[in-house]
């Protein structure tokens, strides 16, 4: 497996991991995440860099991460990660987690100081996230706190406090 960038080819493929991988059990209508990636893209928060695939040996794209620019206290200082979506087929191999590394990496090498996104707790605390309350940093709507969480990273700074803001997008689900 190889993680990278993705490319224009790949979008396709996005929408098909993400459709598969939050697909309801009854088969019944898409996916709001397989569309959301594409809205997205058209925002002024997306940012290229942090749109990261999972490529098989056969190039095929079996994973997707990405993370967009968000605001706190309507500072442009945090990235929203999600969604983040693997193939059934290859969940549980160890996908995810290497979409995780990887984008969290490629956020402290350009010196993002915050990562947030909404997930569960008891999957999201082994890559360093916790409570974004604890932080000083509220979620945007009145989502537990157990659920809302976020990941300082090297260039973190105290000063860095209030509610957070997703990309637009997020905003229409």
């Amino acid at each position: 497996m190889l993680i990278r960038r993705e490319t224009p080819a790949d979008v396709d493929a996005i929408r098909a991991v993400h459709a598969a991988a939050f697909a309801k059990d009854d088969g019944d209508g898409v996916p709001v995440e397989a569309t959301l990636v594409d809205a997205l893209r058209a925002d002024d928060g997306w940012l290229p860099a942090y749109s990261l695939v999972a490529v098989d040996s056969d190039g095929q794209v079996v994973g997707h991460v990405v993370a967009t620019r968000g605001q706190v206290g309507g500072e442009p200082v945090g990235l929203g990660l999600g969604p983040l979506g693997v193939l059934p087929d290859w969940q549980r191999r160890g996908v995810g987690s290497a979409l995780m590394h990887a984008v969290l990496g490629a956020a402290d090498a350009r010196d993002e100081p915050l990562v947030v996104l909404l997930g569960h707790p008891d999957y999201y605390p082994r890559f360093g996230f916790g409570p974004a309350v604890d932080l000083g940093v509220t979620p945007p709507q009145p989502w537990g706190p157990q659920y809302f969480m976020a990941r300082p990273m090297a260039a973190w700074r105290d000063s860095i406090r209030g509610e957070f803001r997703y990309a637009r997008p997020f905003d229409d689900l």
